[in-house]
């Protein structure tokens, strides 16, 4: 079988393609990626020249790139998208265009070549916050940033391309993803490295926030299964059951490190911020999966790959530091630490 995986540079794109290669050796994986500021080719270092594996520099806004990529595939795997929120509030044109307009140009292609399936991975915060328990598949989409607004109508292009023109389409919806190789502009890794830089670690607001943290292996095998398994025209939200505040997982990285609680520094929240989401994934268990990582042995994990990989996070947060879009780049007069911007 021959795979087409968009964003496949990315974090949880590089993790999947290595999941699915470990798992499925004899099939041809296409990692069809625009090498943005998020994608690094050096977390697939290890599949170059791999036989099965070939890489497409290109943008999925791109149609002559598309077309290159898709060419022979029979399923498509979409996590190609810009996904900071931040950056999203600041300019939100990079976020239609790419999670919008590229999605739309995708689905098109994928409809031409007759691909058996499409799996779009979308987020769960396309629902917006919910307070108390969870939801389900069928909840209204509410979603309160130009990223997540942006991520439902890429979620409801598919929806349509799968009711109109039959595409054989799936979406996913995961919770809060965490592990090695996440840049650090997001909220663990941000954290984890500047617990190991002693710099202060920046949390928005009073830190009470609630989120769902899954380890990315488990997204990775989630979406195999949904692959695998799931009948199209579905929506599967992956959940994670393992819930906490903020602030609490900064005391964690900071325990895991050494470093005084006390780096954690309270700084203005950001608009819209949402206090919690909240998924019911009954439906995706239901076809067998669920998490295998509890959420403090894949932190564990995750904070001594940091401490192992210092050369290739070090450049990247000074990059993003230069970055025009970078917190500090934009609050005139202030800078009450060094890094202040977190994901979510």
């Amino acid at each position: 079988m021959r795979l087409l995986v968009t964003g496949g540079a990315g974090f949880i794109g590089s993790h999947f393609i290595r999941a699915w290669k470990a798992a499925h050796a004899a099939d041809e994986v296409v990692n069809l990626d625009a090498l943005t500021y998020a994608g690094s080719l050096d977390r697939l270092g290890d599949l170059a020249g791999v036989r099965g594996y070939q890489f497409v520099h290109g943008d999925i806004c791109d149609p002559r790139a598309v077309e290159q990529a898709i060419e022979g595939a029979e399923v498509v795997v979409h996590f190609a998208a810009e996904t900071h929120v931040d950056r999203s509030i600041t300019e939100a044109v990079p976020f239609l265009r790419t999670n919008v307009e590229g999605t739309q140009l995708l689905l098109q292609a994928a409809l031409s070549h007759k691909v058996s399936r499409f799996l779009h991975v979308s987020t769960d915060e396309v629902y917006g916050p919910v307070l108390e328990g969870g939801v389900d598949e069928q909840a209204p989409l509410v979603p309160r940033s130009p990223y997540a607004a942006s991520k439902a109508a890429a979620d409801l292009l598919v929806q349509a391309f799968q009711t109109t023109y039959g595409l054989p389409a799936i979406v996913a919806r995961p919770t809060n993803v965490f592990g090695p190789w996440q840049l650090p502009e997001k909220f663990i890794p941000l954290s984890i490295t500047h617990a190991m830089e002693h710099l202060p670690i920046p949390l928005y607001g009073d830190g009470r926030q609630r989120r769902s943290w899954l380890f990315v292996t488990d997204l990775c095998v989630a979406l195999q299964v949904i692959i695998e398994r799931a009948p199209v025209g579905e929506v599967y939200n992956v959940g994670s059951g393992q819930e906490q505040e903020n602030i609490t997982t900064a005391q964690q990285i900071c325990a895991l490190l050494g470093e005084p609680a006390d780096l954690i520094q309270p700084v203005a929240d950001r608009p819209g911020h949402d206090r919690r989401y909240g998924l019911n994934d009954g439906k995706l268990r239901a076809l067998g999966w669920h998490p295998a990582i509890l959420f403090e042995d894949g932190l564990s994990q995750t904070v001594a790959w940091y401490q192992a990989n210092a050369l290739w996070w070090r450049p990247l947060v000074q990059r993003l530091r230069e970055d025009p879009y970078h917190w500090l780049n934009r609050t005139a007069g202030q800078r009450p630490v060094p890094d202040a911007r977190v994901n979510r």
